[in-house]
């Protein structure tokens, strides 16, 4: 096959009623409430807990995960085990501590991301209703 024959082969693929069945129709209506950002088409204002419940999750895991690696570390280091399970342990609790502590961290900060992200918002919307004002005179 030469490389101007593959593009043809592909042509007529892509024109097969079977491919045509695998893929889903998409209008412009599904293709804004599919987006990532679906609060630029909507104009109610969300809750305080629909704005910052993915940072609150993260940060409760984050501190969950730290909390059980100190006390596998304090486990570790407090109580008299074989050695074997003494080992296991000494190396388990500071991953954990550590991968807790990360997660942690990234719900901080995430907060203020989205605070900023939010001030941005109210000014544009201000702005934009400005220009609305002033255009439409």
């Amino acid at each position: 096959m030469t490389m101007e024959e593959l593009p043809k082969a592909l042509e007529v693929d892509e024109r097969s009623p079977e491919s045509k069945d695998l893929l889903p129709s998409q209008t412009a209506s599904s293709l804004c409430m599919s987006s990532r950002s679906e609060s630029v088409w909507t104009t109610t204002p969300r809750s305080n807990w629909e704005i910052y419940r993915k940072p609150i999750v993260i940060m409760s895991v984050g501190s969950a995960i730290l909390l059980f690696g100190v006390v596998i570390t304090c486990l570790a280091y407090l109580l008299q085990m074989n050695q074997k399970t003494k080992a296991i342990l000494r190396m388990t609790g500071p991953a954990f501590l550590s991968l807790g502590l990360m997660t942690l961290v990234c719900g901080l900060v995430w907060v203020p991301i989205i605070k900023k992200k939010q001030r941005q918002k109210q000014k544009s919307n201000f702005f934009q209703t400005l220009k609305f004002f002033l255009l439409n005179r």
